[in-house]
This record gives C-alpha cells, sequence and structure tokens, in this order.
C-alpha cells in the first residue's frame, strides 16, 4: 500500500515537472542560410545542434562588420527561449547570430550559425474563382458568382510543423461562421504557399455585406498577438442585372454616363432604341476605347455607336459614356442593356437630351466710337464653338463677319463666320477691334449675333441664337490751347480729347518762317491728349495755325509728311487717291489751307480740329501804385501776356537803399519774392504783397522781372508819413440829446529832416544845373 502512494506521488511529481519545465515546440538546427523564426513562437530549442553545448543568446548587429550590438535574445539553460515577444524583438528583425558559452558576442566569427527572425504575416483576398486575380474586396458580386478565398504568407518557416489558420466570415446578420459557401475554412495549413478556398458558392447566401479575416485560433503560437490578417469585405447582390445613369437629362453637346449592375466579368448587350424616324446624326453616341467596351458593327437608322458589347468588371459593374453635340435631337431617348443568352433579363434607362441656349453681352453702355475694342461675351449650353456676324445699315440682310473685309457669311459654312470656343464652363468671350475693320462702316445701329451652329439670318430657326444691340459713332477730335496770345520764350501746350480709341493724334503747326509737321501726341486711355511747345523763343512774332490730325477707325493716318526726294510735301497713303502737295514753299495761312484741304479729301476717312495762337513779345506792365503810409502793407498789381502760372520776382527797394556804415543800422529797406501769373478777363494779372513795416518815408522803386522770358517792368512810389483824419467831439445835452461839434486839427506839413535819397539828390542836382544856367544867361 506504502508503494502504491509512493508511486502515486511520484506520478504527480513528474507531471507538475511536466507543466513547470518548457517543453519545445520546435527545434531549430545550424541553418545553412538561415532558418526562419517568427516573432511570437513560443518554447524554441537551441539546443545541442549548435554544438556541444546549449545556445546562451542570440545577438543582431546594427553594423556586423564593425560588431555593434543592438539587441540580444537570452536563452535558458537548456537553450530554449520561451517566446519570442513583439516587446523583445520590436522592429529590429532580420538574422540574429547565435552564441553559446565558449562565443564572444563582440566577435561575430565565434558564433555557431543565425536564424532569420520575421514578423509573421498572412493576407487574405476575396477573389473571383473563375479569375482569382480579381479581386471582389468592397465590391458587390451576385448571388450567381462564386467566389474564393486566397490567403497568402510568409511562413515558409513552419514549413511540416502543421501550423494552421481558420477563416472567419462575418455574416449580414452579425454571426461568424468559418464553414461558408460550401468551404470549410478551418485548418488551412500555413507554410509559405498561397492557399485558395474556393468555390465559395453564394446561391443561397443572404443578401448583404460579409467581412472575413484569416486567424490564429486557440492553442496556437500566434493565438491572440495581432498576427490575424487583413479584413476584406464584399457585397452579396439579390438583383441580377440593373442600369443606372448619372442624369436624367442632359444639354445637348455634353455626356452622360450610365452604369450595368450585373454579374462578374459577364459581357452585356447595350444599345440605344430606336426612336421613330430620326436621322442618323440625331442619335446620342457609345465614345470609342472605353474599357470594356467593344462597339459592335451594327446601326439603327444608319446612326453607327449606339450599339456596344460591354463586360462587367469583378465588381460586376462597367460605366459607359455617351455623347451628344447640337445634332442630337431634343427628345427622350431609352438606353437598354441585356443579357445576350437569356434576352428576357435586362433593364433601361431613359436619358432626355434637352436643347441648349445661346447668350450674348457687350462691354460698356452699348454706344460705341468706331475705332475702339468691344468684349462680346456669353454663355452657350448648345455647342461648344459660338458663331458670331453682324447685321445693320447698309450691310447685306443675311449678316456679314465681324472682322476683316467684313465679308458675306455664307449659311453651313463655318469659315465665313468669327468663331470663339466655348470654356468647360458653357463660358465664351471674344474681343471685337473695330479698329481692325477693313471696310468703311457707317454710324448708326447695328446688331451682333451669336449662333449655336453657323447659319445666317434667314436660317436662324435651325439654331440656338441671341442678339445684342450696338451703337456705333464716327470718331471726333475737340482741342484748345493754353492761350490764344503766348508771349515769345513761354510754353505752349494744346490739350484735348480724340473719341474713337486711336493711338495718338498728329500735330501740325504753320507759321512765320517755321513748319512743325505731324508730330506725334500720344492719346490715353479716357480719350485725351496734350501736346506742349517749349521752344517759342525761337518762334517769331506773328499768328500761327494749328491742324490736329485724327486718324479715324482705321488708325491709320491718310494724310502724312513726306520724305526723301519729298521732303515738305504732303503725301496721301496708298489707294486714299491724294498724290502730294509742296508746303514748304508757302506760307503759313496757305500752308494749313492746303492739309485742310487734303484732310476734306472724300478718300480720307480721317478728322481734324484747327486752332490759331498768336506769338507776342512778352510784355509786363504795373498799374499805378501811388502814394502809401510808412508802415502799411498794400499789394502792387499788374498785367502781362506771360502764360497763366509764369513765375515773376519781385523787388522792391528804397531810391536811398545801399550800403550802411557798420557802425549804424540802416534807415531803409526792401522786400522781394515771387509770384505767379493769374488767368484774368481778356488779359493775365499778377499781384505782389507788400509788408511795408519797415518802410521809411522816401521813393521806392518797384522791378518786376520774367527770368524764363527774360522781361521786366519797372515803377516807382513814394512812402510817406502817415496821414492824419478829422475826429469829432460829443457833448451831452440837459434833454439828453447828443450834440456833435467838430474839432479841426490842423496838419502841418513836416519839414523834411532826413537825408534825401538818390532820386531827390538828382532833383536838386538837377536844378543847381539849371540855376547856373540861368545865371550864366544873365
Amino acid at each position: 500500500m506504502k508503494s502504491m502512494t509512493k508511486l502515486m506521488v511520484v506520478a504527480m511529481v513528474l507531471a507538475a515537472a511536466l507543466v513547470v519545465a518548457p517543453v519545445a515546440a520546435r527545434s531549430i538546427s545550424i541553418p545553412t542560410s538561415g532558418t526562419t523564426v517568427y516573432v511570437g513562437e513560443e518554447n524554441l530549442n537551441f539546443g545541442s545542434a549548435f554544438g556541444t553545448a546549449p545556445v546562451t543568446q542570440l545577438v543582431h548587429y546594427s553594423d556586423p562588420t564593425a560588431g555593434a550590438i543592438d539587441k540580444t535574445i537570452l536563452a535558458d539553460a537548456n537553450g530554449n527561449i520561451t517566446e519570442l515577444t513583439k516587446a523583445a524583438i520590436g522592429t529590429t528583425t532580420g538574422p540574429y547570430y547565435v552564441f553559446n558559452a565558449s562565443g564572444s558576442p563582440t566577435d561575430r566569427a565565434t558564433s555557431t550559425g543565425y536564424v532569420n527572425i520575421q514578423n509573421p504575416q498572412a493576407t487574405l483576398d476575396v477573389v473571383l474563382n473563375a479569375n482569382q486575380q480579381e479581386s471582389v474586396n468592397a465590391k458587390s458580386v451576385t448571388r450567381t458568382t462564386p467566389v474564393a478565398f486566397k490567403l497568402t504568407n510568409n511562413l515558409n518557416g513552419l514549413a511540416g510543423t502543421g501550423s494552421a489558420m481558420q477563416i472567419e466570415v462575418t455574416m449580414p446578420g452579425g454571426g461568424v461562421t468559418t464553414s461558408f459557401g460550401g468551404q470549410n475554412l478551418k485548418g488551412i495549413v500555413v507554410n509559405g504557399a498561397t492557399v485558395v478556398k474556393g468555390p465559395v458558392s453564394l446561391t443561397s447566401t443572404e443578401a448583404g455585406t460579409y467581412t472575413a479575416i484569416a486567424k490564429w485560433p486557440s492553442g496556437t503560437d500566434f493565438y491572440g498577438k495581432g498576427f490575424d490578417s487583413n479584413t476584406v469585405t464584399f457585397e452579396v447582390s439579390a438583383k441580377k442585372l440593373a442600369l443606372t445613369s448619372n442624369k436624367d437629362n442632359v444639354v445637348r453637346g455634353n455626356s452622360f454616363t450610365v452604369t450595368i449592375a450585373g454579374e462578374s466579368l459577364k459581357t452585356y448587350q447595350m444599345y440605344i432604341k430606336q426612336e421613330g424616324s430620326l436621322d442618323a446624326s440625331e442619335y446620342p453616341w457609345i465614345v470609342a476605347g472605353q474599357n470594356g467596351v467593344t462597339l459592335v458593327n451594327d446601326t439603327i437608322a444608319g446612326a453607327s455607336g449606339v450599339k456596344a458589347n460591354v463586360s462587367a468588371n469583378a465588381g460586376g459593374t462597367r460605366s459607359v459614356q455617351f455623347n451628344t453635340n447640337s445634332s442630337t435631337d431634343d427628345r427622350q431617348f431609352t438606353i437598354r442593356v441585356e443579357d445576350p443568352t437569356k434576352t428576357s433579363t435586362y433593364d433601361e434607362v431613359k436619358v432626355r437630351v434637352e436643347e441648349g441656349d445661346v447668350t450674348i453681352t457687350t462691354s460698356g453702355t452699348g454706344t460705341y466710337y468706331i475705332g475702339e475694342e468691344i468684349t462680346l461675351s456669353g454663355t452657350n449650353t448648345d455647342s461648344e464653338t459660338v458663331y458670331l456676324f453682324l447685321t445693320g445699315s447698309n450691310l447685306p440682310h443675311n449678316g456679314v463677319m465681324l472682322t476683316g473685309l467684313m465679308t458675306d457669311v455664307q449659311n453651313g459654312n463655318a469659315s465665313t463666320f468669327d468663331q470663339e470656343d466655348v470654356e468647360a464652363d458653357d463660358t465664351w468671350s471674344f474681343k471685337w477691334n473695330t479698329g481692325d475693320i477693313q471696310r468703311s462702316l457707317d454710324a448708326g445701329g447695328y446688331t451682333i449675333w451669336a449662333v449655336s451652329e453657323p447659319v445666317d439670318r434667314a436660317h436662324l430657326s435651325d439654331a440656338k441664337y441671341q442678339s445684342a444691340p450696338v451703337n456705333l459713332r464716327s470718331g471726333f477730335i475737340t482741342a484748345t490751347s493754353s492761350g490764344a496770345v503766348v508771349a515769345r520764350g513761354d510754353d505752349l501746350t494744346l490739350t484735348g480729347t480724340a473719341q474713337g480709341d486711336p493711338g495718338n493724334v498728329a500735330v501740325w503747326i504753320f507759321g512765320k518762317n517755321k513748319q512743325i509737321l505731324a508730330e506725334s501726341a500720344t492719346v490715353e486711355d479716357d480719350g485725351s491728349f496734350e501736346y506742349e511747345l517749349t521752344n517759342t523763343d525761337d518762334l517769331s512774332a506773328g499768328q500761327y495755325f494749328v491742324v490736329i490730325q485724327h486718324p479715324m477707325g482705321d488708325r491709320i493716318f491718310g494724310i502724312t509728311p513726306g520724305s526723301g526726294t519729298q521732303a515738305g510735301y504732303i503725301v496721301g497713303a496708298p489707294g486714299s487717291g491724294f498724290t502730294y502737295v509742296n508746303i514748304a514753299r508757302l506760307q503759313a495761312s496757305d500752308a494749313a489751307t492746303a492739309l485742310i484741304n487734303a484732310l476734306d479729301s472724300p478718300n480720307i476717312d480721317d478728322t481734324y480740329v484747327k486752332l490759331t495762337f498768336v506769338v507776342a513779345e512778352a510784355t509786363i506792365f504795373i498799374d499805378s501804385i501811388g502814394d502809401k503810409d510808412a508802415g502799411s502793407t498794400f499789394t502792387i498789381t499788374g498785367t502781362t501776356n506771360l502764360a497763366v502760372g509764369d513765375t515773376l520776382n519781385v523787388e522792391v527797394t528804397s531810391s536811398a537803399f545801399g550800403p550802411s556804415d557798420k557802425t549804424q543800422s540802416s534807415g531803409f529797406s526792401s522786400v522781394t519774392g515771387t509770384t505767379t501769373v493769374k488767368e484774368g478777363e481778356g488779359v493775365n494779372t499778377w499781384s505782389f504783397e507788400v509788408n511795408g513795416a519797415s518802410f521809411k518815408p522816401d521813393q521806392y522803386m518797384v522791378k518786376v522781372e520774367s527770368i524764363e522770358t527774360d522781361t521786366s517792368a519797372t515803377a516807382n512810389f513814394n512812402v510817406v508819413e502817415p496821414r492824419t483824419t478829422p475826429t469829432e467831439t460829443v457833448t451831452p445835452t440837459e434833454t439828453g440829446t447828443t450834440v456833435t461839434t467838430p474839432t479841426t486839427t490842423t496838419t502841418t506839413t513836416p519839414t523834411t529832416t532826413t537825408t534825401p535819397g538818390f532820386g531827390a539828390l538828382l532833383a536838386l542836382a538837377g536844378l543847381g544845373a539849371v540855376a547856373f544856367l540861368v545865371l550864366r544867361r544873365d
């Protein structure tokens, strides 16, 4: 009995020892090219197979040549590693060198071999059983389409160990199964080879979305350690065949797309059903060259591109684009798809093609000068090109082109119309430069037509169109000069407005022995121009004639100065009918008249404005000043023919003003300053305010000078002692009335005690000389 008890105790101890002692799941032998072991594997035995002594550690080098160690995995005394954990390996996978007690990790050559440590990877896909390269992951399949599960892995190191995974399928209702579509999805051996589980029949499956994942079952080394596969999803569709369109209505000129939903990789037949007696060009058409779409050499009413064989992709779908243009009839079309092996299986979708529209607007107010640029813009939803033409006064009824020679448009001939492409957003824009027209247009009202097809006015009902009215005016010019009279040496400015958007105008000036021929003045964006004549010093006094020439709509000057052997002539532009005239030998008025007569020629479209101005010698006049009280402030005024804005220097000095003794202060003063010429009535004026606070009684001289024209004027005036005025004494009466008694203040002429100035001295000297002559005569 005791012996039996002892045996039971020994058995229990042995059992306990078996539980505690590690039992190797896989023995690792000396590799020739590196045996692969996997993170997550348990009870790996690196025993005496690596030498006479058990393995002590596995070492990974960041730099094997230098022996730099970055990861070490220790084994137990028996050479076993209980588990290669993620925490221990991290991202440091690859070759690990094996060492026993006799090796030194710092010397890689003393290792007994190496193993290749990798993370276990398993990848799952759901594919068509008939074509296992076509994935249906995240796609839809019909119940009639068998599928398969394809599992790939990198677990070739587990070959022969019997390691296996299982595929779990989550059904639309939430249940999970490992038996699906007639396939047992458990015990799928993983050894590096690709495993396909199929065919998986969907015939009796519930419609909805399915999810599948390959997992490590309980009891395996990798269970619950995050090494399961990716998940895949697919939808089982209950409807066998369906056809949808991305648009219920489409404006012709645009495209639409229909999409088949059917069986995976099945070929269907798609076509447009015949609509009444439409011409071939009035149907939409299938765009050639689309993936999975093969046009069938078949026509409906002579129209090609209305029928095709369409192959569904792995998900059982395929999209097909149809195009339309302005010829497509505006009606509802029916597109049909059917199973060619069973024509009773079909679906249809209806798409209505609608007429588009054309709009046009003009920039600005609608009134323009011939020569200006007009921006035409709008929309066109009916075609990819907008066609433009013009009708109006003295033009053919059916219209002309807007540009060039403005040739007649021809119905159906696109080359006879101005054209503009329509942008992707259905907009268009066209710049009409009326200055480039090579045909004479009368001022008046015109109509611009924008049409979806190249049709003339008589056939507008055959297309979509809209019109915009414009009023065209002839260009004109106005001008004025800075003055009718200009002082010689002053600047003369000619300013004005030239409507019609010319780049420049030509300025002609004729005077005594002076001709300025067609000098250019730039016209600004607002139509204004300015020409400055800055060298009037060289002009003789007298009358001058100005002609300012506008080139009009063609922006070509019809009359220009001659050159070379025709220098001194005016000549006509080619085709103007005017030859030339020698104006160099003509007097000013005759030369101006000859130019005007040339511009008035009926073959010259230029217009002009004429002006005259007079060059006079510069003059400055000082108004009478009179006597001024000492210490007062007063204004000196005058007139001049100098230009408005000219600067005048003014100097007011005492006749006694001069050098003084250094020990004495001066008893007299002077004032200097500047003033500008102002515009007056008939004559320009100037004024200068004098502060005479320091002025003493004396004779003073005023000098006014223009530096630019080297012109001056002088005048004298006297400063006198301040004069007094009578005052009144108010005496109150008994009755309260006021009696005013004048009090007379006698003003006595003061005796001059001051030293006379330069003027007084000269007067005294003159008187003395006269007295002497009188005495001599006596």
